[in-house]
Order: C-alpha cells, then structure tokens, then sequence
C-alpha cells in the first residue's frame, strides 16, 4: 500500500500534468484537509518531492491569501538540461541530490535505465565509505566526471 505522501505527490503531479498554466497554487491548509493530514505533511512532500534536482520550482506566498505555486522547469534541449545540471553539481553533493539528478536525466531519456543503475551504484553511501564532507566532494567529483563520459564523447 502506499503512503500518503506518495498520494499526495501523485495528485499534485497529475494536477501539474493537466494544467494549462504550466503551473498549479495550492493552499497548504485546503491540501491538509482534503487528504486529512497534517499541513507539515504538506510541507515534507513539497520539500522532498518537489526539488530543483528533480526539476520543479517551489515559490510560496505566505499570509491570509498564502499559497505555494509549484512549478515543473521545461528546458528548451538536452543542452540547457545537461548545463542546469552541471550547475546543480558542486564541490559538494549529497546522494539523495545525486540520485535525483540521475532520476530526471533518465525520465528526460538522456541516459537508459542501466545507466542509472550503474550511475548510482558508484555513488552509493556503502561504496563511498569515507567521512561524510570527503564522501560528499568524491561523489560530486564521480558525478562530474560520469556527466563529461556520457555527455561528451
């Protein structure tokens, strides 16, 4: 069974998909209610599903008439994605970053499904056992230097 922080991200995919605007505003509290949770669960999903990585744009409002607008980023080409992120990859970058980087450079078919397996493989927590600053930096390093191998031949 799913959580409902899935549910909740699924219908607030599908609203985006289906919007004319290219954007949806939702209210935190309207969004609580109709799934009977919490608005800090509202918060999480927004928060962890909703990334720059994974290709959104989170903007919000706050006060009586507050609301959050969320956002899905269409690039022109495969250049500008491939340049964001070189862009999102610093001189540090976590594994859950990591991860969704691979993920949104898959859904955009810039790299197959094995590819993404292998890429998260090799910058898996458990293969990277240093301190987590030095883990960090490597996997940022191997991040950048898989992108220069897939991207430019």
């Amino acid at each position: 069974m799913r959580n409902i922080s899935d549910i909740i991200e699924n219908h607030l995919k599908k609203i985006l998909e289906t919007s004319k605007k290219g954007y949806i505003e939702i209210q935190r509290s309207e969004l609580a209610d109709l799934f009977q949770c919490v608005p800090s669960q509202i918060n999480y999903v927004i928060n962890t599903r909703f990334t720059v990585e994974k290709g959104y744009v989170v903007e919000s409002k706050r006060g009586g008439g507050g609301f959050i607008r969320i956002r899905k980023v269409q690039l022109e080409n495969d250049q500008q994605l491939l340049q964001k992120v070189a862009d999102m990859i610093t001189d540090e970058i976590s594994q859950s970053a990591a991860e969704d980087i691979i993920l949104r450079l898959e859904e955009a078919e810039l790299i197959n499904a094995r590819e993404a397996r292998i890429m998260k493989s090799a910058i898996h927590r458990n293969v990277l056992s240093f301190q987590v600053h030095i883990r960090d930096q490597l996997r940022a390093n191997i991040m950048k230097a898989m992108m220069m191998s897939i991207f430019y031949k």
